[in-house]
Parts: C-alpha cells; structure tokens; sequence
C-alpha cells in the first residue's frame, strides 16, 4: 500500500487490509474493519514525526518498594502481595456465582470503611440487587460510591471526577466504547474497553480492580492481551456447592505469585481461613 495512504484495520484481530471488505481474512469476523488514516509528520510523510529523548538510567538506580495499602481481608491481601499498591491494575477471574462480587464489594466496603475513597460500578446487576448484598454482608453503612453503567466514557468521566481510591469495575466484559466496533463482550470491545480504563487508572493514580468471566476452558474470556495490559491476574476458584474458595494470583508485578488465599462462604460472606493447613488436614 502507499506510504501515505490509509488503510483498513480489523477492530477484533488488528490485521490491516488495503480495501474494506465484508469479512476480516484472518479471523473472519464480520463487519469489523475501520478505516485509519496515517499519522503525518511535519514532512508530510507518514511515520516521520519528530520524538523527544527518552530519560536513560543505570541499572542499580534504588528504588522504594511502592507503599500498599491493606484492603482488610487478609486472604486477599495475602494473594496480592501484601496489600493493593497504588494505581494498580487487578484483573479477576473466575466461574459465575463462586463469590467474584461479593470478595471485591467486601474490599470494597472495607477499604472505603477504613478512610479510603471507593467506588462500586456495576454493568450486570441493578443498586437494589448490589444494597441487598450488601445488607446480607452488613456494609450497608460502609461509605461505598455505588453506580450502574456500561459506558465506559461515562465510567471514565466519574472516575475522573470522583477521583477515587479504589474502583471496581464489575465486569469489563459488560462495557462498552464507541471507539471499538461489536457487541460489549467481543474481543474488540474487551480490548479497547481494558485499554481506556488501565490508561485512566494510571493517570489518576487509582487503584482499580476489574472482574473477568471465564470460559469453558477455565481462562478469562476475551482477548490474552488483556491479562498483559493488566498488573495482576487473580483466579477466584472453587466447587458452587462447597463453602471453600481459593484465591491464587498467577501473575504479579508487584509480588509473588505462590501466595494463595482460602476463603470460607458464609451467611455473612467470605470469611479467611487463616489457618489452611489445619482445614485440608481435618
């Protein structure tokens, strides 16, 4: 193709194509090719702009280890790492009904509890479900910030004026942008969902968890770049008919990932089990 023309991209697999056709070659979606235009430089060719120097240091620089914060569930910041760091990004995962909103609106609820600001956006479940919940558990007095929305520019824009501490985002696969071709849920959509709210969550300094389903297979649905856009990759697991969960991390940037949490289903929740080895051995 010419240097300085534009071309079509697919919206769900990123493959370029000289002319818009009805069906992506690669991964033959339909209906999902955008047509980009070229950046220009101030030649006015394509790709020529002029960039600034990147600060270069040695390897030895000291570093602080970035400061955390206890959500006050100890499981959950013992699979964390030791607490939740700043501007995060914490992707969980896990089969529907085994306890991902309950785990993340206790956080929630107890962080904002302790003097933290926290807000609870929810795409899949109305406030009267999410306040009865929360009743059930007894936050219903924690200062949590509750929502309901899918669009994810009217999620930014609350984050952007509420300035939060902690955000949930509950799920990422039921938001929306209008910069992404598909249905919320695609592979398009998740994509550029993840991508607009990790970009914000940097900016702001906000922390931000987001809740992910599952396939059939077990792994987050969606596109894999996802769990690379994101700090952490926690997996919620455990039998629906049982009263235990497991919560292991299988990535971390900012701790390990052989830290694993036990929780307990209750009628008040998820309580820790604080001393696992005990439970497995009895």
């Amino acid at each position: 193709m010419a240097k300085n023309r534009s071309w079509f991209e697919c919206s769900s697999c990123r493959a370029r194509h000289a002319k818009w056709v009805g069906l992506c070659s690669e991964c033959g979606a339909a209906g999902t090719l955008v047509e980009v235009e070229p950046v220009l430089g101030p030649t006015g060719n394509a790709g020529t702009a002029a960039g600034q120097l990147i600060d270069l240091t040695s390897l030895n620089v000291q570093m602080d280890a970035p400061p955390r914060s206890r959500l006050g569930l100890g499981e959950l910041d013992r699979a964390l790492g030791g607490g939740l760091t700043p501007a995060s990004v914490v992707l969980v995962g896990g089969d529907p009904g085994i306890g991902k909103s309950t785990l993340l609106l206790q956080a929630a609820a107890s962080f904002a509890d302790s003097g933290g600001m926290a807000i609870y956006i929810s795409g899949e479940e109305a406030r009267s479900q999410i306040a009865l919940r929360a009743a059930r558990l007894g936050w219903s007095d924690a200062p949590v910030l509750l929502g309901t929305e899918t669009n994810v520019a009217n999620v930014i824009a609350t984050l952007d004026r509420k300035r939060p501490d902690l955000a949930v985002i509950d799920s990422v696969q039921t938001m929306w942008s209008d910069s992404a071709a598909g249905a919320p849920g695609s592979v398009g959509q998740v994509r550029a969902v993840t991508f607009e709210l990790v970009r914000h969550a940097k900016q702001l300094g906000t922390s931000l968890f987001l809740v992910g389903h599952v396939t059939k297979d077990g792994q987050i649905a969606g596109p894999k770049v996802v769990e690379h856009m994101v700090d952490t990759v926690l997996y919620f697991e455990g039998e629906r008919g049982h009263q235990f969960r497991l919560l292991r991390a299988v990535k971390n940037r900012y701790g390990p990932t052989n830290e694993v949490g036990v929780f307990e289903m209750t009628g008040k929740g998820l309580a820790g089990v604080e001393n696992p080895s005990a439970l497995f051995l009895s």
